[in-house]
């Protein structure tokens, strides 16, 4: 599934006039490296480096260089497998899986520690660290992205000459990847700007004045929403080059590090663009594309959730009939029956005009999307949403201990989080809930609350993500510590840190918190096919198929 920042981007900048290419370089990269060439080189490397080792070799290494020609011999069958309705033949699509995520493991290896997996990014190095960052992005032994984005992605931005490389990073794991690109661009000398921005961005908006050395990497950085500031960014390199009237910037300027104003504009509403990004090269058997049917969180409260990142921006929903237009649009455009909907949380109001338009449509999509335990989600408009293509829902379920519910200020009720888990599953939509230990005070019992609330419903629970409580800046917690009593650990090395270690004044620490949830996961029932359960977009295309089919849902813990 594309990140949805692109389009959006994308969309806003044609709409003004503005020339675009867009690379969804996470699809390219891993397309890349599931190629039979790669995996043979990948194997010389470990023949060669085995070669000049003195001892044996380990085990991971020896089984690597064993199976290695046969994972590369079938790596083109197992992605071929994954795109076609194969998929969802159990049978025939687990072992394509473990193919590919064999693959993975051996063309991470010449790179170890770092590891590349189908939903996940191990990094070799403190990727919060500038000194490491700047490091590592000229590192060829560690650095698994720097020859792709040298012998891949570079010739295709020398051969296009643009004025701006927008280079989005939404999450800690891509900050490599990201700050190689960078490295790479400016170091060949070539003559454009250099932007980053996306969720994470934003959350260093006030570390990165503090590491000018960063800034070798990049000329600006955009914080929070990028489409105005972009195109002023696009006019000002166009014009007379004053960055100090670009919004929502830090850049450098001869050496200085400046800040500009942050400010909110109404969000367009524009169809995503997604036009130029290769939907047929995504691991999915049909395009996943996603979607909003709101900006921000209509509750906003959690303590644990860091949703808009501390910024100025407040909570604002689109039209739901424009959204049901855009999915319709989306269908007939590019084909997709599956809409992913990235929203904090859809409110009912909207979730009931959508599911009546879908259903006067003939309810050609099927679709999915996160909301709260909300009393408005009756049993009638599960019913209605069910009938216009909703085959999944993912729950903030959190905790089901009440103290804590209230301490984490989560607005939700155990009866009502009940109700809608059975109502939800009757109306035979897939339900994910999310739930973590360790909040700030939690107890060992109070966690246990929620280990009984999850077996307890487990006739209406179909997958879940079990973690622990990750201390976020901008959260409630970060920002108020002693409230919850909380002690946070600053590393001053980890000078680009979103997420603190932490002391607690009582109930369960960070440690213990981990050891539950790894616990949990541990005792688990082992799933048939767990390919289905790796990633949202394979729960909704797998949710949606048994619908087709007319087959039940299976539930989690049996």
């Amino acid at each position: 599934m594309p990140h949805l920042a692109l389009p959006t981007l994308t969309a806003y900048l044609r709409a003004h006039g503005v020339d675009v290419v867009q690379r969804d370089l996470n699809v390219e990269f891993f397309d890349t490296l599931l190629t039979r060439d790669v995996l043979e080189d990948a194997l010389a490397r470990l023949r060669a480096s085995a070669s000049s080792v003195s001892g044996s070799l380990s085990p991971t290494v020896r089984a690597a260089l064993a199976d290695g020609p046969r994972l590369a011999a079938q790596v083109e069958r197992a992605k071929a497998v994954f795109r076609s309705p194969e998929f969802f033949d159990g049978a025939a699509s687990l072992p394509a899986f473990i193919t590919l995520a064999q693959s993975l493991d051996l063309v991470s290896l010449p790179f170890a520690p770092a590891e590349c997996g189908l939903t996940s990014f191990r990094s070799p190095i403190p990727a919060d660290s500038s000194q490491a960052l700047l490091y590592i992005v000229g590192d060829p032994q560690r650095n698994i992205f720097l020859d792709f984005f040298r012998q891949r992605v570079l010739p295709g931005i020398v051969r296009e000459q643009p004025d701006i490389v927008g280079i989005s990073i939404p999450t800690l794991d891509q900050m490599i990847a990201g700050m190689t690109l960078g490295h790479l661009i400016k170091g060949a000398g070539l003559p454009c700007h250099v932007t980053v921005g996306g969720p994470h961005i934003s959350m260093l908006r006030e570390q990165l004045p503090n590491v000018q050395a960063i800034f070798r990497l990049f000329d600006s950085a955009i914080v929070f929403d990028g489409e105005t500031a972009l195109l002023r960014l696009a006019e000002s390199l166009d014009g007379d080059g004053d960055l100090s009237k670009v919004p929502n910037l830090i850049y450098n300027d001869s050496g200085v590090i400046r800040s500009t104003p942050v400010k909110t504009e109404p969000h367009p509403n524009l169809l995503p663009d997604f036009d130029g990004l290769p939907l047929d090269r995504y691991l999915v058997p049909s395009p996943v594309l996603p979607m909003l049917s709101a900006h921000g969180c209509y509750h906003g409260k959690c303590g644990f959730c860091n949703v808009g990142y501390g910024g100025p921006g407040a909570f604002s929903q689109l039209d739901a009939d424009l959204v049901v237009e855009h999915m319709l649009a989306l269908h007939e455009k590019h084909g997709a029956r599956h809409i992913f909907f990235a929203d904090e949380a859809i409110t009912p109001r909207n979730l009931k005009r959508m599911s009546a338009r879908l259903t006067e449509a003939g309810a050609p999509i099927h679709w999915c999307g996160c909301v709260r335990f909300d009393a408005g989600l009756t049993r009638d408009l599960l019913e209605s949403m069910a009938q216009g293509g909703c085959r999944m829902l993912l729950f903030g379920l959190e905790t089901a201990a009440e103290r804590t519910m209230k301490r984490m200020v989560k607005g939700t009720q155990l009866p009502v989080m009940s109700r809608i888990l059975r109502d939800s599953t009757a109306a035979g939509i897939w339900n994910h809930t999310f739930f973590f230990f360790g909040f700030p005070g939690e107890t060992m019992e109070e966690a246990q609350e929620t280990v009984n609330f999850v077996y307890a419903h487990q006739d209406a629970i179909h997958s879940a993500s079990p973690g622990a409580f990750l201390l976020e800046r901008y959260s409630p917690v970060a920002c108020s510590p002693k409230k919850y009593g909380v002690t946070i650990r600053e590393d001053p090395d980890r000078d680009l840190a979103i997420y603190f270690d932490y002391d607690v004044a009582s109930g369960l620490d960070e440690p213990m918190a981990d050891t539950l949830a790894t616990r949990l996961i541990e005792v688990l029932p082992q799933k048939q096919f767990g390919q289905f359960y790796i990633h949202d977009s394979y729960r909704l295309l797998y949710a949606g198929d048994l619908h087709d089919k007319g087959k039940p849902l299976p539930l989690w813990l049996v």
